[in-house]
């Protein structure tokens, strides 16, 4: 889930040729109710920010992992290993 506009992840998902819909939450509602949102540091400077996290959902909307600090270019093998 982004802040970002619905159009702006329709033109990411057509760019990079993402298969999957991503969701959009510009008022941060959801994000804010997922805790992703948070303080932040860059060059020394601190700034309420989304978090890189991820949650693991099962079917019944319990939350069965939560996944701090998330790395896109291992994220996915690790959540497979997760459903395994």
């Amino acid at each position: 889930m982004s802040a970002d506009s619905i159009k702006a992840q329709k033109n990411f998902c057509s760019k990079q040729e993402f298969p999957f819909q991503l969701l959009s939450d510009p008022d941060k509602e959801a994000i804010k109710s997922y805790e992703a949102i948070g303080l932040k540091k860059m060059y020394g400077r601190e700034y309420e920010g989304i978090l890189r996290i991820a949650y693991l959902i099962d079917e019944n909307s319990k939350i069965e992992k939560v996944y701090e600090k998330v790395s896109p270019k291992t994220h996915a093998a690790e959540v497979l290993k997760d459903l395994v």
